[in-house]
């Protein structure tokens, strides 16, 4: 008669890793339910997959695959080992960056992507190592249209001349000069609005899509979420922010096209709404699909966006209550990256985008439409977080006193806005963190400790667990 092992490994994989008692960044309360955690460490159930927390790594690009020969576009051990990381410290979901749905897709020629079978076993890889530390595994498919075939940001930092905001990925370097691709063509659509022969530009001329393309360019989209659920993935996220491709055709700035997929808004989102479907026919009706925009390009108040108008926070919510009948589960909120003339610092702004999050979720709400909202971007540094919590009271309701260090405030800020509190909604369903994950993979331990919110930790890390509070 055989016995269990007193020390089983996950199953189905090649290698040993401990099965946890208990998957890191779970709350021991939450088995009691105990009224006292808070809902950033409270499961959410989307379609077939259950988050064992609120915490979410957002995409972030990392520049590190092969930009040509046999690996080309493919994970690597890097990824294992960086992304591996954040799903062992107890995220609840862990994305895999942008990730190009065609070779010209990618924004730089390091990035991954899932235009080939032959990329499949490498993210599978990936989407295993995340799972068997207990976290979901999620992809954000992309296309970078005229902002592809960039060298990598350390790359143009110590290109001659001074740090340059984006530089050119030439054909030597694995990049596609010809085959830069979007809305519009010509010198002047460059994101940068300079041509090929000026020197001093940082992004190529892109040539327009034909409506043939577009067609195969939706199917491509079909293509790669199969790839990533043959893989292992679980989450899809659509990229359709910060300037990339589908953004550009959104928006009325960057999308003068005179055809079916220019002018209003219904031919402007047509590209949006037939990948949306596209996918959600190719993956299992169980498979979560997310989408992030950017919700307003920040161009209202400039020359270019009187004239022609931009992509703003209406624009945002008319198309957020499409999603729910598109099969769209989650709206992942973000801002900016189309055009050089935005009026905002991204980096240098407070809490601009959870307040869009927080009006887009509110409207939604309003005609009882079913999509969760994501707040992203915020939970980076103090100061946001600090200026979040002052106007809600949270640092009083949880400890009397404003907090002190700088991960107090960020882990009152992330309940802040996942909390109902005195009779309001919370702010987002769940929030995305990226930066703050780089600095410190074990983000999510942290926090819950600062709001004496007792963990599972990764079995291998028992001996360094903090102490109770």
């Amino acid at each position: 008669m055989s016995q269990q092992p007193i020390n089983p490994g996950v199953p189905n994989l090649p290698y040993f890793t401990p099965l946890h008692a208990d998957d890191p960044g779970t709350p021991y309360a939450f088995k009691t339910s105990s009224s006292k955690t808070p809902t950033l460490f409270t499961p959410i159930k989307i379609r077939d997959f259950t988050l064992r927390n609120r915490i979410i790594v957002a995409p972030m690009c990392q520049y590190s695959t092969a930009p040509t020969g046999p690996q080309v576009g493919a994970l690597t051990d890097y990824h294992i080992a960086t992304l591996g990381h954040y799903a062992l410290k107890g995220a609840g979901l862990v994305f895999v960056e942008a990730t190009g749905v065609q070779p010209n897709g990618r924004i730089s020629p390091n990035c991954p992507g899932l235009w080939s079978d032959d990329q499949i076993p490498a993210l599978k890889r990936v989407a295993d190592f995340l799972k068997s530390q207990g976290s979901i595994a999620g992809i954000q498919l992309a296309h970078a249209g005229r902002k592809s075939s960039t060298m990598a940001s350390w790359v143009a930092s110590r290109a001659p001349g001074g740090r340059k905001v984006s530089m050119r990925a030439p054909e030597e370097e694995g990049g596609w000069p010809q085959d830069v691709v979007g809305p519009m063509g010509g010198g002047e659509w460059s994101w940068d609005g300079k041509k090929n022969s000026d020197g001093e530009g940082g992004y190529w001329e892109p040539r327009t899509l034909s409506q043939g393309e577009i067609g195969e360019f939706v199917k491509d989209w079909g293509r790669a979420a199969k790839r990533a659920v043959d893989a292992g993935v679980q989450v899809i996220e659509i990229h359709a922010a910060h300037g990339y491709g589908i953004h550009q055709s959104l928006s009325p700035v960057t999308n003068q096209r005179t055809d079916r997929y220019g002018g209003s808004f219904e031919n402007r989102t047509r590209i949006l709404v037939e990948i949306i479907q596209e996918i959600r026919t190719t993956i299992p009706e169980g498979t979560p699909l997310f989408l992030r925009i950017s919700s307003t390009e920040w161009l209202e108040e400039t020359d270019i966006g009187k004239e022609f108008g931009s992509w703003d926070v209406e624009s945002s919510i008319r198309l957020a209550k499409l999603l729910p009948g598109l099969g769209v589960d989650l709206l992942d909120v973000s801002s900016g990256g189309n055009h050089p003339q935005q009026r905002i610092n991204m980096f240098d702004s407070k809490d601009y985008q959870v307040r869009i999050a927080s009006r887009i979720r509110a409207e939604l709400k309003k005609e009882n439409l079913p999509l969760l909202i994501g707040a992203v971007g915020l939970i980076t540094e103090a100061e946001q977080a600090r200026d979040i919590v002052e106007e809600g009271g949270a640092v009083a309701e949880l400890n009397g006193t404003q907090a002190a260090s700088e991960i107090e405030q960020e882990a009152k800020a992330a309940v802040k806005m996942t909390d109902a509190r005195d009779g309001e909604d919370p702010q987002a369903d769940v929030i995305l963190v990226a930066r703050q994950f780089m600095r410190e993979p074990e983000w999510v331990l942290r926090i819950a400790h600062k709001l004496g919110v007792e963990v599972a930790w990764p079995s291998q890390f028992l001996r360094v667990k903090f102490p109770k509070l």
